[in-house]
């Protein structure tokens, strides 16, 4: 039907003929001569009609076909913004495929990804937006990204296996999507929230180097970056240790970076253990495009009777330059501090003119007050901010606090990349009634990663008496400032999957309801094993540069989980209810 691209035209195409289709970006009259910039999936061109029969009918996003010869643009007119902008096609005849009514919101013009428009909006018209140069060259990305990851995989000898969509509820950290049986009414399926399950029995199976780009489901309250679904690769191998992941990891996101952004990455990359990492940053996935570290100071504080820093952990963040902040500079730190459900933040303003120190935390014995300044590393000029509390609310809130000074003070290096891997998690944490978790409502611990995840040596043979030290075989890979996956070493012996059951207070016999047909696997000689799973929604959104990921897929739901495009979700008949057996009660 064409002979062409319309974005592939270029000099060395000068007076060939040519037959384009697409649709009219823009359209321009000038007297007798009409100009439009045809648009297809290849970019687009000038296209310029001369008493050419129809052309002043045309209207923007009608669909058209034209046929004409290529010409140079005379000197002075070229454009340097467009690929084809030292050419234009002199039209012969236009065809019209079909017309448009006026878009809801403009089309041509922005190549951003967000346009400005408002979200539903853009939602509800996915098929307009994906018209516009910036959200479909998201979309091209994604799936050049998917072509890497495939390349690299075969390259190591992995093989992609699909898992099933439907199978049963068990507990894995979120709630299930539940999908009734018509066949068996009173039963249900669930959709994966990952395939965790199935990817270990395949290691059990012998297959030993699996991947999926799978589809996964995660029925989450609602928040700004998180959708009902979303898709990741997953990574499963045997024999192996943490090493094999890590090398693997790293191969692949050295030919994503370079295939698609032209930056080579520095490997090996650091690592980090978990607490050193909340220590230091005060988050478990630390952007490093910056510094400003942490300051503990609760050794400094011991004993004081300055009552907000009697805790169990005194931290501080030391900004440079924020001498010169004024009062409501800080009181606005501390509305920033509340909005995060703490009960505020201290400060103290190191002035660089040798006066007093001043600040809200004066009433401090002197001795310690005029020692703060070189405990923390402050420098005359700056201002010190602290936070007291439980040691890891204290840590995160001062990491958060450390991000939000970093932006605000233009700290961050743009164009940096900085990935480091973080280790050695915690196993376990206590439960709270906002953390889901497979333990019973009476169980005192929940596994941190998932429970099959194997703890490091040192806790093998401990973790089950005392849990709360006990570090996991875990690990997370961080791209400035964002878990871009995420994995563990499994636990392949049944005895010690019972153990860990037993911790987070699933019984044998719910253990066997929930995860039978595993720990029956698990009596056949199961290898060692273990893999690692991408947000492939996020390392898409990381690589293109929207913050959002749902700029990066094809028909994303709204921040509500709602779909504007298709209306979804919406109530089923009192015929499909019975249909499908969604009101019966099992006996």
């Amino acid at each position: 039907m064409r002979t062409h691209g319309a974005g592939t035209l270029r000099r060395e195409n000068d007076g060939s003929d040519v037959v384009l289709t697409g649709w009219v970006a823009t359209r321009r009259d000038h007297g007798g001569v009409t100009f439009i910039d045809l648009r297809d999936g290849t970019g687009l061109v000038q296209v310029v009609f001369r008493d050419v029969e129809g052309a002043h009918a045309l209207r923007s996003e009608w669909c058209v076909k034209v046929t004409g010869a290529v010409a140079q643009r005379r000197a002075g007119n070229e454009n340097p913004d467009l690929p084809t902008g030292d050419i234009e096609v002199v039209a012969t005849g236009v065809e019209v495929l079909s017309e448009s009514e006026t878009p809801p919101f403009p089309i041509a013009g922005s190549d951003a990804i967000e346009s400005g428009v408002d979200e539903v909006s853009r939602w509800r018209y996915r098929y307009l937006d994906l018209r516009r140069a910036g959200p479909a060259r998201a979309l091209r990305t994604r799936a050049q990204i998917v072509s890497v990851i495939r390349r690299v995989m075969e390259r190591n000898g992995f093989y992609d296996i699909e898992t099933p969509y439907l199978t049963r509820s068990t507990p894995e950290g979120a709630r299930d999507f539940l999908v009734p049986v018509r066949l068996q009414p009173g039963h249900w399926y669930a959709l994966p929230q990952s395939p965790q399950l199935f990817k270990q029995l395949l290691m059990v199976a012998g297959l030993e180097r699996y991947y999926q780009i799978a589809r996964c489901f995660r029925d989450e309250d609602f928040r700004a970056d998180r959708t009902p679904e979303f898709t990741q690769l997953d990574i499963e191998m045997s024999f192996l240790d943490e090493e094999d992941v890590f090398a693997l990891t790293e191969e692949l996101f050295v030919e994503l970076w370079r295939d698609v952004l032209g930056v080579e990455l520095s490997t090996p990359f650091p690592r980090l253990t978990y607490w050193e990492a909340m220590r230091r940053y005060g988050s478990d996935k630390p952007d490093l495009r910056f510094e400003l570290e942490l300051v503990d100071l609760t050794d400094h504080m011991q004993g004081t009777e300055f009552r907000v820093f009697q805790a169990e952990h005194v931290g501080a963040i030391v900004v440079p330059g924020g001498a010169s902040y004024t009062r409501k500079d800080l009181d606005g730190w501390q509305e920033w501090a509340r909005s995060r459900g703490a009960k505020g933040i201290a400060w103290l303003l190191v002035p660089d003119d040798g006066t007093e120190l001043r600040g809200s935390i004066t009433k401090l014995e002197p001795e310690r007050l005029q020692s703060l300044p070189t405990a923390a590393g402050a420098k005359p000029g700056d201002a010190i901010l602290f936070a007291a509390g439980p040691r890891r609310a204290t840590l995160e809130l001062l990491g958060a606090l450390r991000n939000a000074v970093a932006r605000q003070r233009g700290l961050v290096r743009q164009g940096e990349w900085q990935l480091l891997w973080v280790i050695d998690a915690p196993m376990f944490e206590p439960v709270s009634d906002d953390n889901p978790s497979v333990a019973d409502a009476g169980a005192r611990w929940t596994a941190v990663h998932h429970p099959f995840t194997a703890p490091t040596a040192e806790y093998a043979d401990s973790f089950h008496v005392d849990p709360e030290p006990a570090l996991a075989r875990a690990y997370d890979v961080v791209g400035n400032g964002m878990e871009l996956g995420g994995g563990s070493i499994r636990i392949h012996r049944r005895e010690m999957q019972q153990r860990v059951f037993d911790v987070i207070g699933l019984s044998r016999e719910e253990a066997q309801s929930k995860f039978g047909f595993l720990l029956e696997a698990f009596s056949y000689g199961p290898p060692p094993h273990g893999g690692i799973a991408f947000g492939l929604d996020r390392l898409a959104a990381t690589l293109v540069g929207p913050d959002a990921i749902r700029e990066v897929m094809a028909f994303p739901k709204a921040s509500s989980g709602g779909d504007p495009l298709t209306g979804a979700p919406t109530p089923v008949t009192e015929q499909q209810r019975k249909e499908a057996g969604i009101d019966v009660r099992p006996e």
